[in-house]
Formats: structure tokens, sequence, C-alpha cells
């Protein structure tokens, strides 16, 4: 497996800027196969990757996160596109350390703390299943928020993790046009208003001129679960810390 310094890291970045994504993603099945991964959340505007990507690799490991506040329509189209495409799909879950704790304050946790929550079950899980991994494949694009207008389409982490964004310059309109000329199905809730979807208690349905991420996390200013801003990078985390101080702040605020 080649290894390349972050300055061909830039170089190679620079060039992919120009290119489709199934040239990306060949380049990177040839270059990290089998050590390499891609994460999904299984809505609409994800098919194309996940079809793009069985069809260069259909081997490479699928990583779902499996949060526990899931709509029921987003585990059962997983599983109907896991079964249709054949998919080595993967699901991933928040560490036992925090069963006691969710089971304490899950219930209310996306509203009183979204961060810690999708820190809980999104960043931490897939901090776990991408260590080792040389490479990860995502489906983030600059149109989707201004955090991710800033990525690149090769994006070399702070431990060697090569992060891989081949949908980076699509429009949502791109994405919709592919899904559309390759007949590829539609999430249930999709018709609904529901244009980006989490987890239930974080998403809402948007209407047509809206942003297709306003309804996440609809009336704060948190745009981001985490595996796509700084908090990503925050390993090796006291978690019995956390815990402690979330437990004080919760005293405190009931006297």
């Amino acid at each position: 497996m080649p290894i390349f310094t972050p300055g061909q890291i830039d170089l190679l970045a620079a060039q992919f800027e120009h290119s489709s994504p199934q040239k990306i993603i060949t380049w990177a099945v040839e270059n990290f196969s089998p050590e390499i991964a891609m994460s999904s959340s299984f809505q609409t505007q994800s098919l194309p990757l996940l079809h793009i990507v069985a069809g260069i690799y259909p081997a490479i490991k699928i990583f779902f996160l499996d949060t526990g506040y899931h709509f029921w329509d987003t585990l059962i189209f997983r599983e109907q596109l896991a079964w249709q495409y054949n998919l080595n799909l993967i699901d991933l879950y928040r560490d036992t350390s925090w069963i006691v704790f969710q089971q304490r304050f899950g219930r209310d946790l996306p509203q009183r703390d979204p961060n810690l929550c999708c820190f809980i079950n999104k960043v931490q899980p897939m901090q776990k299943a991408l260590a080792g991994l040389p490479a990860w494949i995502t489906g983030i694009r600059r149109d989707q928020t201004k955090t991710r207008a800033a990525a690149r389409i090769l994006e070399l982490q702070d431990d060697g993790l090569l992060k891989i964004n081949p949908l980076l310059n699509w429009t949502r309109k791109d994405v919709e046009a592919y899904r559309i000329a390759n007949r590829l199905p539609e999430h249930p809730l999709s018709p609904k208003g529901y244009r980006s979807i989490g987890c239930a208690p974080c998403t809402k349905p948007v209407g047509a001129n809206e942003d297709e991420r306003a309804g996440r996390w609809a009336g704060t200013r948190k745009t981001e679960c985490g595996l796509h801003t700084e908090m990503f990078q925050q390993k090796d985390i006291d978690t019995g810390e956390i815990q402690h101080q979330f437990i004080l702040h919760e005293l405190e605020i009931k006297k």
C-alpha cells in the first residue's frame, strides 16, 4: 500500500477538483483496498455515492451509525438497500461505557445537549471503527454547510487517516439527476419534506424553498454532527469525566 506525503496529498486534491467521483473513488480503491471504508446515512442524497462505490468495489465496508434515535423509515430503507445491492454493511453503536448514562439521560439528551449526544452516538463510534484504516470515503458536499464549503477532495487527518470526499463539487441538483438517471429509490420521508434526514429528535421537514439542511437541529446554532468538524479530531477523551461533569451540571440546574 503506497504512503503519500502531505505534499502529494495536496497536489492530488488540487488535481481531483476537476475529476469525476468515479475517477476519485477508483484511485482510492486502487491505492487503499481492502483497508478502506465509507460511511453512509442512507438518506436519498446518500444513494448516488453508495451506487458508485458499490459498482467499483462491491466489498467495501459501509459504516452506518445506529444511534438508537433513527426514524424507523431509515432503518427499514437501510435494510432494503443492503439486500438490493448486497452491501457489506456494518452497523456502529455507542461504546458500552455509556450504557448507564444513556439509560438515565438518553431520552432527553438530543434536546439538552445535542453536541454530547452526537459525540456519544456518532463521533466516538466512527473514530473507533476507522482506527487503523488508512482511508475513509464520505459523501459531503460543499453546497451543504459553511463548514463543508471549506473542505477539500482529499483531507489528511492528524492521525494519518485520509478522508476522501468524491462528491464535494456536486450540487443537490447533480445528486437528484444521478438518482433519477440510475433509477435509484427514494427515502420514504423525502416526499414529506425531509430533504436531509438524521436522527428523529433532531430532524424536521422543510419548505420547498428552504435550505435542504434547515430541518437539522432547527432552532439551534448547530449545523454539523461533528464527524466533519474539529470534534472528530478530539480522541482519547476521558468519557468518565464527561459523564461526571454532565451530572454535576444537571444537579446544579435542579437546585
